[in-house]
């Protein structure tokens, strides 16, 4: 008998093991549900992209309840690369099949370093312009600024400049913003103020219009105190709970919507020393999330810079389920400094690429 049980165990193993490299889980009892494998949809979007737009660098993405998918040009392209291609405006909307339905955005008026979205339920476009320190919203079609949270070109710092120091003050101004979501029953606005350590660290709670409501900081033990807060991204669950990459701990953590801690779930990474002595992994494991569309938001997809991954996690117990994406490269499946993450009403993924200025399907190919 122990024979057979040691027997089954190892092929259970192996067949997780094989399932890890694929993207499908196997099922380790008769109740757990299965995972969805992807692959990446060489069709989409369709090309050539608009006006024979070229991109810079996709800082961020979102997606609206009809599927169309938000994505966030930086436009850092040089004129010698242009090469005859129209520099790309700063947002473009793309339908479900990949066809652009429309490109808008001053980008003065937009701001420095977009860095992340969010479509509300009236389908207006919420846009976060880390760089400008300033959060802003907008028609779904661009044509009208709606409300500005912050004032351009103005910090929440010591003398008011990126050079000052950070106040994580208790007020409507923000120091290099990274993330946001919106309380759909309450209208309240959550952002991640924090994108990098020489700016504020602290989750920031507004009103409906703009007004502050509260703040509170990433959960660091005593022994965690060295450790610099990171609040990278932000996502409310539909239970009520904000999810915050916490990215220089590589992991994500849990609050409750005022602020309490609720757990860590920790993003675990593997560091190889490349053949020219670097250690690899230094971005970070926890750096955008989103969440499957069933009303459970059962799996949480993890953008994973350190392995160049998408991670797929169970929401509630925080196992890493699966992990697909080609690793680091330029070719079809493959990832250049992934930085942006969606998921549509039937589970296909979407990853927006800062270095690789472009975006790529992940089509649900098995349940």
């Amino acid at each position: 008998m122990h024979v057979r049980k040691t027997a089954l165990r190892a092929i259970t193993m192996t067949l997780l093991a094989l399932a890890m490299t694929s993207g499908v889980v196997v099922p380790t009892d008769a109740g757990a549900q299965p995972v969805p494998r992807y692959e990446v949809d060489p069709l989409w979007p369709q090309l050539p992209l608009g006006d024979h737009w070229m991109t810079g660098g996709l800082g961020g993405m979102c997606i609206d309840s009809r599927d169309h998918v938000f994505i966030l040009n930086r436009q850092n392209v040089v004129p010698n690369d242009l090469d005859g291609a129209r520099l790309a405006p700063p947002v473009i909307e793309l339908d479900p099949s990949g066809a652009v339905v429309r490109g808008w955005g001053d980008p003065v008026a937009l701001g420095d370093r977009l860095h992340d979205c969010h479509v509300d339920a009236d389908r207006n476009i919420w846009i976060v312009a880390s760089g400008t320190g300033v959060v802003q919203k907008y028609s779904g079609d661009g044509s009208q600024r709606l409300l500005q949270i912050g004032e351009s070109g103005r910090y929440d710092s010591s003398d008011g400049t990126r050079d000052g120091t950070p106040l994580n003050s208790d007020h409507a101004q923000f120091f290099l913003p990274a993330s946001l979501d919106v309380d759909a029953a309450t209208g309240d606005i959550y952002v991640a103020d924090g994108e990098t350590p020489r700016g504020n660290q602290r989750i920031a709670v507004l009103d409906r219009d703009g007004r502050f409501l509260r703040q509170w900081g990433l959960h660091r033990t005593t022994a965690e105190r060295d450790l610099t807060p990171l609040p990278h991204c932000l996502r409310l669950s539909n239970d009520g709970l904000v999810y915050v990459c916490d990215r220089q701990a590589d992991r994500i953590q849990v609050f409750d919507q005022m602020g309490a801690f609720v757990r860590n779930i920790d993003v675990p990474f593997t560091p190889v020393t490349t053949p020219d002595g670097r250690q690899s992994g230094t971005r970070g494991t926890a750096v955008v999330l989103a969440f499957s569309p069933d009303t459970d938001q059962r799996l949480m997809y993890v953008l994973n810079q350190n392995s160049v991954m998408v991670d797929i996690l169970d929401r509630r117990s925080g196992e890493r389920l699966s992990s697909f994406g080609g690793g680091p490269g330029r070719y079809r499946g493959q990832f250049t400094l992934p930085h942006g993450i969606a998921v549509d009403s039937t589970g296909n993924v979407y990853v927006a690429e800062q270095e690789g200025r472009r975006i790529q399907k992940f089509r649900v190919v098995s349940p």
